[in-house]
């Protein structure tokens, strides 16, 4: 039976640990909180029984994965795992930790791969002593949903660990797409920059929010206009993935806009906050 560590149960960790579990994987989900794993939990029971009721899963399988999924606290005590997936908030030290810490406690054939969306895979390596079994396995929100990995191959990255993190992709269903590591790699690369000129022109009185997003999906065939998806990443992630950009490429086009960085600090980050460029609940 393989078997995958997941650290981290926000958004992305519950995402991820859904797709093993559902493919036939142990899934062990590790947060030091033991409220963000009960929410991790009822998330992936709701988001199974949406695809029962679907049509997309029979109800023995939804409860087979659900099944297939172990919340803790901490790495010790779970069963030796073939793969960890690092999912925690998006800083450099604290994934740093995250790497040290799971490299000390996991066997050396286990593969540690990061769920960033913009911090260098040669920055994790380097807080290990398996340089070349560490790689980025970005996933897209939601990830039940969503085909694509990222796959980022760090500087000291084997072969090996590529060819059997392309083959795990495969085998969950997503379509693997090998990327060289570079902040931001290609997704938020591309992304970000386009996220932040609308965040621009709702700040200059240039549109609204509203017209916007309607421009970018009437005019462009965008399924979903920036600003929408913006509140959907969450516009903390969003701010933070900027900075980086903006600190380690040192090109002032990923400067994060003014209302950006306002709207965070109010505590606005989109669709998990209840408002963001839009408002989601009372």
């Amino acid at each position: 039976m393989s078997r995958v560590v997941v650290v981290g149960a926000g958004t992305m960790g519950s995402g991820i640990a859904h797709v093993f579990a559902q493919s036939g994987w142990d899934a062990v989900l590790v947060d030091t909180s033991q409220a963000a794993l009960d929410r991790a939990l009822e998330t992936i029971r709701r988001n199974l029984e949406r695809q029962v009721r679907k049509g997309a899963l029979s109800a023995d399988a939804s409860a087979l994965a659900l099944s297939r999924v172990y919340a803790r606290t901490g790495v010790n005590g779970a069963p030796a795992p073939d793969l960890a997936v690092e999912a925690a908030t998006e800083d450099r030290q604290v994934k740093r930790g995250i790497f040290r810490d799971l490299d000390a406690a996991l066997a050396s054939t286990a593969i540690l791969a990061s769920n960033t969306s913009s911090i260098s895979i040669e920055s994790l390596a380097s807080a290990t002593r398996r340089p070349t079994q560490v790689i980025g396995m970005h996933f897209m929100n939601p990830v039940p949903l969503m085909p694509l990995v990222e796959v980022v191959r760090g500087p000291a990255t084997s072969d090996a660990t590529v060819e059997h993190v392309v083959e795990i992709a495969r085998a969950l269903g997503k379509t693997p797409v090998v990327v060289r590591d570079s902040p931001g790699f290609v997704s938020n690369r591309v992304l970000m920059p386009m996220i932040n000129e609308a965040v621009f022109c709702v700040e200059e009185g240039v549109a609204t929010a509203e017209d916007v997003d309607a421009i970018m999906k009437l005019g462009m065939s965008h399924p979903m206009g920036p600003l929408a998806l913006a509140d959907l990443i969450g516009l903390d992630v969003c701010l933070a993935i900027l900075e980086v950009l903006h600190r380690d490429l040192r090109n002032d086009k990923y400067r994060p806009a003014p209302l950006l960085a306002q709207l965070v600090r109010e505590g606005r980050l989109g669709k998990k906050s209840g408002r963001g460029f839009y408002v989601y609940r009372d």
